[in-house]
């Protein structure tokens, strides 16, 4: 499904995964099931966030932990 479209659907409160009406409990899904398979793509990296790319920018923020002793 293209962007657009699962915009679109997001407006209309159908489910991004499957297109079927939202259910409160679960919103913005229809179902515990369309849930856990948008989870799975996050897990799998299948969505990813824009950022630079290297981790460097990470790494120089983050201090080093001390060594204990």
């Amino acid at each position: 499904m293209h962007k657009h479209m699962q915009q679109q659907n997001q407006k209309r409160g159908t489910c991004p995964i499957c297109g079927k009406p939202s259910e409160p409990r679960y919103r913005p899904f229809c179902s515990a099931r369309c849930a856990d398979i948008d989870l799975g793509r996050w897990f799998a990296g299948l969505y990813r966030l824009p950022g630079s790319g290297s981790g460097e920018a990470e790494s120089k923020e983050m201090p080093e932990a001390e060594e204990a002793g």
